[in-house]
């Protein structure tokens, strides 16, 4: 029985959260300099938005092959920390960048080495987790993670960064404590906790047989979803707040704070909530409720609802670690844990990370600058669709 603070799940949990954390705080980094990198670069939102679907192609490719790879060879803790010290040494990477094609292929290199990093971290702490802890344990890795320090902290210091010494030391800043962390996760995550299940297997995929699970056929398309409506709005709404609706830089900084705030308490809010009610009820819930962050944008600019409404709406961040990691792990064997992780991240990466950030770019660049917004509602409403074909895991 596990009891106390200071266990080893617990440890787990910290040490994932906080290395998640560094890598979104590398993967958002660009989104919050854009300002400055796209008047420097002369950059249009067509190119902004294939810099953000560059990185998630390459994640994608990797968090599935490189993860597969891992479980069958049992080279989880080696792949994972391998990848947490490159992609901290990549996000150098961005701020040597001159030129668009210079950044791209920066952002390309960083998405490879980030890919196979939150599969395996979330396999890590499904390994050690309590069964009535799962989903508050990912809500905390995701919510440190890509909320803490992804959305709080990143665009607060690296604006103020760029502000005094320039964009380019801001990304030198953002790649330095990945390092550490890697040092740290070497040292800590104990054999048991990263060897693999069933290692003997003549295929590395194993994509024929996830697909017959209900939860990860009907999921991934709930995945893309979610992964969509974040990045249809993540890579232009900084841009947006600046450009269109007439925000300093600190303002939107702190604007852009204050949705960190809303991601991180809704991404332990929410998974903890799935934990007790059930996690399709809570998907569609929350589903819901993004489909109104888009309006809340736009129609309510200026007013003094405008920041409560984002706050609120933006709640449907809640569901990423619930999409992407819970509700996987529980629905499949636990030699599949891990691919199904990989699986789920690598498709949702693709059609939500790389496709709908080019698509929403293009949409801003010939429609208006506010066509991003309404892909993300679009992209809300259809979810629902696939969560109606959930089932809810049997282990609740």
């Amino acid at each position: 029985m596990k009891k106390g603070f200071f266990t080893y799940e617990n440890g787990i949990v910290l040490l994932m959260a906080l290395t998640f954390g560094c890598l979104f705080f590398d993967r958002l980094a660009l989104n919050f300099l854009m300002p400055y990198v796209a008047k420097d670069l002369q950059l249009n939102n067509t190119q902004i938005g294939l810099l953000a679907g560059a990185l998630s192609l390459a994640w994608a490719f990797s968090s599935f092959f490189s993860t597969a790879w891992a479980e069958t060879k049992n080279k989880k803790k080696l792949v994972f920390i391998a990848a947490v010290f490159t992609f901290s040494l990549c996000s150098f990477g961005s701020g040597w960048a001159v030129s668009f094609v210079t950044l791209l292929i920066a952002r390309l290199i960083m998405g490879f080495a980030e890919g196979p990093v939150i599969p395996l971290a979330q396999n890590f702490v499904e390994r050690e987790s309590s069964p009535h802890r799962l989903g508050i344990n990912a809500g905390i890795l995701q919510g440190v993670g890509s909320a803490l320090f992804g959305s709080i902290l990143a665009p607060v210091i690296l604006v103020q960064i760029a502000e005094n010494i320039g964009w380019r030391n801001a990304f030198f800043v953002a790649g330095a404590p990945g390092l550490i962390l890697g040092l740290l996760a070497w040292k800590f995550v104990k054999k048991s906790t990263a060897e693999s299940v069933q290692t003997q297997e003549k295929s590395t995929l194993n994509i024929a047989e996830l697909l017959q699970y209900n939860n990860i056929k009907w999921g991934i398309g709930a995945a893309c979803c979610v992964f969509g409506w974040w990045f249809a709005t993540l890579p232009f709404i900084s841009n947006y707040f600046v450009n269109s609706q007439g925000m300093s830089a600190d303002q939107m900084g702190k604007t852009m704070g204050l949705l960190g705030v809303s991601g991180l308490l809704s991404s332990i809010i929410v998974p903890a909530l799935s934990d007790k009610i059930g996690r399709k009820k809570v998907i569609m819930v929350f589903m819901t409720v993004g489909i109104f962050y888009p309006f809340a944008v736009y129609f309510l600019a200026g007013s003094v609802l405008h920041l409560p409404a984002m706050f609120l709406t933006y709640f449907m961040m809640g569901l990423l670690p619930i999409v992407a990691a819970v509700l996987p792990s529980e629905s499949v064997p636990d030699h599949l844990k891990a691919k199904a992780l990989g699986f789920i991240t690598a498709i949702a990466e693709i059609v939500g990370g790389v496709m709908v950030p080019a698509l929403a770019g293009v949409l801003s660049d010939k429609i208006d600058p506010s066509a991003f917004l309404w892909v993300a509602a679009a992209l809300a409403l259809i979810g629902l669709v696939f969560v109606m074909k959930l089932k809810e895991p049997s282990k609740l």
